[in-house]
């Protein structure tokens, strides 16, 4: 087999794992992503808030699709977000 599949094989458990935390902590993982990015952007003065809030959307899409990525129902759609995120002042 090429080295590509050997990685997939032994990252596949960390993966896994990755995957059961997303689900189990979904909310408090979300809650840090808004805190750093409140911190950056105080930090940064507004300069970025744009950009800012784009990253943290995706970074939170993605541990969306983590978490739910093993759900039996979720049949391949898109994962509704849960709030809009909070416009930063």
């Amino acid at each position: 087999m090429g080295l590509l599949h050997n990685l997939k094989v032994r990252l596949s458990p960390a993966k896994d794992k990755a995957s059961g935390l997303a689900q189990q902590h979904g909310g408090k993982i979300s809650h840090g992503l808004d805190k750093a990015a409140q911190v950056v952007d105080e930090k940064t003065k507004g300069r970025y808030s744009d950009r800012i809030r784009t990253g943290t959307g995706k970074a939170k899409d993605a541990m969306d699709r983590l978490a739910h990525k093993g759900d039996a129902g979720s049949g391949g759609g898109t994962v509704p977000p849960d709030t809009p995120t909070p416009p930063y002042s």
